[in-house]
Parts: structure tokens; C-alpha cells; sequence
């Protein structure tokens, strides 16, 4: 009688369980990320040969925006250099960080490497064929 019983209860859940549609589910999470704070009043250091200042600005370290100093960085020849900069889009604020821009089309002019401009191969061995995930494809390597 016993196994009657449960036979019954598993037989009718099986059948429920066949009519009750799919539960769905869908998470969203969405981070506005305030405004940033003015940017801090930074002493221009005097210009240094073959460098370029990179301003300093506010960052994002997923929590708060954090304070990164300006600091030197060695001129690429042929290339610009676009300074951080926070803007309000349709998603709230983003951070452009900026960095180098422009160059020579691929196969010309210097390589992004060849800082001294000498047009010798300073890659080391291997040839510098180490490239960041997903740069490749993107043609940077």
C-alpha cells in the first residue's frame, strides 16, 4: 500500500512538473559611478628631453575615485600622447585613460618599439612575439 502511495506522489509531480512552465530568471546590476572630483592643481615640471608628463587624475578602483600622480613617460616618436580624461556619456561617467595615439600606419616608420630610433631590433629572443590576450586580433602585435 505503502509503495502505492509514493508511486502516486512521484507520478504526480512528474506530471506537474511537465505542465508548470520554466522559471526564469535575469539578474541586472548596473554601477553609476559618480562625478569625479575637480581635478587637483598639479605643479608642471620643467620639460625633460625625450619625455612627455602625464598628468595626473582621478581614478576608479571600483569602489572610490583615488588620486594617481602625474609622472614622466618616454616620448614614442610619431605619436601623441592623450591625457586621461572623464566624460558623461549615455551610461553615466566613463574614464578615456588615455595613452598614445596616432603613429605610423603598420609597416611603416618607426616600430612601436624602437624608442631610440635606430631601426635595430631591441625585441630580445623570440622576437618580441609576446602579445596581450586579445591584441593580436586587433592587429597591436
Amino acid at each position: 500500500m505503502m509503495k502505492k502511495i509514493i508511486f502516486a506522489c512521484l507520478l504526480a509531480l512528474g506530471a506537474s512538473a511537465a505542465v508548470l512552465p520554466d522559471a526564469q530568471a535575469q539578474v541586472s546590476v548596473n554601477i553609476n559611478i559618480g562625478a569625479p572630483p575637480p581635478p587637483r592643481a598639479e605643479p608642471l615640471p620643467p620639460p625633460r628631453h625625450g619625455y612627455v608628463w602625464a598628468p595626473g587624475f582621478w581614478d576608479w578602483d571600483g569602489y572610490r575615485h583615488i588620486w594617481r600622480e602625474g609622472h614622466w613617460v618616454r616620448e614614442r616618436p610619431g605619436y601623441v600622447y592623450a591625457q586621461p580624461v572623464w566624460r558623461q556619456g549615455p551610461r553615466g561617467w566613463e574614464l578615456d585613460r588615455g595613452g598614445w595615439r596616432g603613429g605610423p600606419p603598420p609597416g611603416h616608420g618607426a616600430r612601436h618599439d624602437d624608442f631610440d630610433g635606430d631601426h635595430h631590433d631591441h625585441r630580445g629572443p623570440g622576437g618580441g612575439r609576446d602579445c596581450p590576450p586579445g591584441h593580436a586580433r586587433k592587429g597591436e602585435c
